[in-house]
């Protein structure tokens, strides 16, 4: 299968943010990148107390767009929660201490954690956008296992050199770098040139 048909994971756990995790989504839908989009149960209270919509709605805009499957945080017998299917590697954005906590511990009670343990042991790319402030040494020790597991650790820092007028554009630029690490650069990146034209 070509590296470009390999389906990834987006995971949008209950921290503040959840434009990262449904800007990201249809990022990638666009560019026909098949997707297994998971949602927590504190990431789906989130997304209707932060957009005023329910997963419901989401969704279906989702399924106008490109592939995507939606399985159940409970259901372990999806295919991602196996080693021998392969993905292109997990998203999780936004991701709140909680489940960095677990995925760190290496715990899978839920499909959301056992799929980024895949991602690790399997040697796949697993990019956290953890979302909280200020970081407690309990934080930043998690931060440390998962890095040195193979993780990344990418807090959505907005990036001001672009002068941006938005929050949109804000979230883009984070979301654009976030796709420049899975190899998928996209043309909505706003990049650093030094003053030199382009």
């Amino acid at each position: 299968m070509p590296e470009r048909e390999l389906p990834l994971i987006v995971a949008i756990t209950g921290a503040s943010g959840a434009v990262y995790g449904l800007r990201l989504v249809q990022l990638l839908l666009e560019e026909g990148v098949p997707l297994y989009l998971l949602l927590s149960k504190n990431g789906e209270d989130v997304i209707l107390q932060e957009t005023g919509r329910k997963k419901e709605e989401w969704l279906r805009d989702f399924h106008a767009v490109g592939s995507i499957a939606t399985p159940e945080t409970s259901d372990f017998f999806s295919p991602i929660a196996s080693g021998s299917f392969l993905t292109r590697g997990m998203l999780v954005a936004p991701c709140s201490m909680g489940a960095l906590g677990r995925i760190a511990s290496g715990t899978s009670d839920t499909l959301v954690e056992r799929a980024a343990d895949v991602s690790l042991k399997e040697r796949r790319p697993l990019v956290l956008l953890t979302r909280e402030t200020p970081l407690s040494s309990i934080h930043l020790e998690n931060m440390l296992k998962i890095t040195r597991a193979g993780g990344i650790i990418m807090p959505p820092v907005p990036a001001f050199y672009t002068q941006p007028k938005t929050i949109d554009e804000l979230v883009d630029q984070s979301l654009c770098r976030v796709l420049d690490l899975l190899g998928l650069p996209s043309q909505k990146a706003r990049r650093w040139n030094s003053g030199q034209e382009s």
